[in-house]
């Protein structure tokens, strides 16, 4: 049994004509007669009592008619459905973040743009670290996420740069440094200091310790180690030790730490979404379209040309 056979049998069903059907399928009636014939002789009963004008359902054609109907009414439904999918109006997105990037700029007003462009759609946010976003995006667990500093090429990643970011220091409000104004890096040889793994961003790590070295910290008193600027802040809000962070984090700041700026030090923080190339979700093409098109990341771009 195929489709049409329902969509005829059900034209039939609710005319009780042959013409009135065929006229409204637009099908000459006796292909509409033969189908309707088919459709008996492979179900192996009859559906309708044939009249001398017209015809009329049956018991067994009045329970069909219902079913029919429901079948039909739920494969329009699912074309539908399926339609919004493909053209990037429904389905669910998986998108990853940093803590740090989600308090302000880019990455909430994505999300938010996001929801009001495809209200019917789902979007499945996680919150981790760059490192294993990463992870998470290559192995098709994400479609997407927001990193930083991510590699310009990769074989199987894609990427557009939404934000580039200044690392300043922060520092515990009692802390001597908190009264400076304009530190160089020499000033903070004696400082214990909270730092993140070089696992989690090796190249960043490697430049990072090159910076400090030219500027005369030759070698950092690292006292502990965090992978996330939200716990950083926390450390250094407990007096455990300052820490770089990035400048986005003033939006989120603990009010016992003061963030301070470092003259000489000058390593900007590219802060990227990234994709899988491979990826053909239509609702990720349409999410990546609208972080392009912001005005800021447009800008971005121009000035990297």
């Amino acid at each position: 049994m195929e489709l049409r056979h329902l969509r005829y049998f059900v034209a039939v069903g609710e005319e009780q004509h042959y013409g009135r059907a065929a006229g409204r399928l637009r099908v000459a009636q006796p292909a509409l007669s033969r189908q309707i014939q088919d459709l008996e002789r492979e179900i192996g009963f009859q559906v309708f009592d044939r009249l001398p004008r017209g015809v009329r359902l049956n018991a067994a054609g009045r329970a069909l008619l219902e079913d029919a109907r429901l079948i039909l009414q739920q494969v329009n439904e699912a074309t539908i459905r399926a339609g919004r999918v493909a053209r990037g109006l429904a389905g669910t997105l998986r998108v990853g973040f940093t803590e740090s990037a989600s308090w302000h700029g880019v990455v909430p007003t994505s999300f938010l743009q996001f929801r009001q462009g495809q209200p019917d759609a789902e979007l499945q946010l996680s919150p981790l670290s760059s490192l294993d976003q990463v992870q998470a995006v290559r192995s098709g667990q994400l479609d997407a996420g927001y990193v930083f500093n991510m590699p310009r090429s990769d074989a199987e990643l894609d990427q557009v740069q939404v934000a580039s970011q200044t690392l300043v220091l922060a520092v515990p409000k009692r802390h001597p440094l908190a009264k400076s104004r304009s530190l160089r890096l020499r000033d903070l040889t004696d400082a214990a200091f909270v730092w993140f793994p070089r696992r989690q961003s090796p190249a960043y790590y490697d430049r990072l310790m090159q910076a400090c070295s030219r500027g005369g910290l030759k070698a950092p008193r690292i006292v502990q180690e965090a992978m996330d600027q939200a716990t950083l802040l926390s450390l250094v809000a407990c007096g455990l030790g300052v820490a770089f962070v990035s400048d986005a984090t003033r939006w989120r700041c603990p009010k016992d730490v003061a963030l301070r700026p470092v003259v000489d030090l000058h390593l900007p923080i590219a802060f990227s979404l990234v994709w899988r190339k491979d990826n053909a979700s239509p609702l990720l093409a349409r999410f990546v379209a609208e972080v392009r098109q912001r005005p800021d990341v447009r800008a971005l771009a121009r000035s990297a040309e």
